[in-house]
């Protein structure tokens, strides 16, 4: 966001005033830009059920777009996921994988359905959704798949992420375990979906 790059100049400009490159510490001068939250779009279980159902030209996408509303699991950490990430223990699947965002090594035990959206088990170096590609070229079909399945909001990748959220506190799982589940370094960040839950309670 462009809060996000100003902070970061910022830091630059201070950086600059302690290494003696500037003689004045321009950074404490200036106000950073306020941070906008943004709508977090998510799909209904009903809507999920609906993709679910309904073809996508890209099987992959389909698969790695309804593991991240069962996991709430990134595009990145799908992309990079490795087979040798997922372990069965007493009958449970579970994950313990590194996050690209934040590098925050995390544990996640895994639904059965989210276990069988993987497809069947590989090389442990092998990628589990081998061909899923990058963000740029997924919109497409994306916006192709939801289409079809009737769904008139404006779906991107992440929002599966966001359904996972919204799903889960609204179902009545706390905010720190959503937090944790997240893999969000503050708590501060999952509270935005909070909103959202009262939003829905006050419907």
């Amino acid at each position: 966001t462009a809060g996000t790059y100003f902070s970061i100049f910022k830091a630059a400009l201070k950086q600059a005033f302690i290494d003696g490159y500037l003689t004045v510490d321009l950074s404490s001068k200036i106000k950073g830009i306020p941070e906008q939250e943004s709508r977090r779009e998510y799909l209904t279980i009903e809507e999920l059920n609906r993709l679910a159902e309904t073809p996508c030209e890209k099987d992959v996408l389909k698969r790695a777009a309804l593991f991240s509303a069962l996991t709430g699991l990134r595009h990145s950490d799908i992309q990079k996921l490795r087979w040798k990430e997922i372990s069965l223990e007493n009958g449970m699947a579970k994950l313990h994988f590194t996050q690209k965002k934040t590098k925050g090594v995390e544990y996640m035990p895994i639904s059965p359905q989210a276990l069988d959206l993987c497809g069947e088990p590989r090389l442990p170096g092998q990628l589990v959704f081998e061909d899923l590609m990058d963000p740029s070229w997924i919109s497409r079909p994306l916006k192709k798949w939801v289409e079809s399945a009737g769904i008139k909001k404006n779906i991107t990748f992440h929002c599966f992420r966001h359904t996972f959220a919204t799903l889960q506190l609204s179902s009545g799982t706390d905010i720190y375990t959503v937090s944790k589940m997240l893999g969000h370094t503050n708590v501060k960040t999952t509270q935005i979906y909070a909103k959202v839950i009262d939003e829905k309670k006050n419907r």
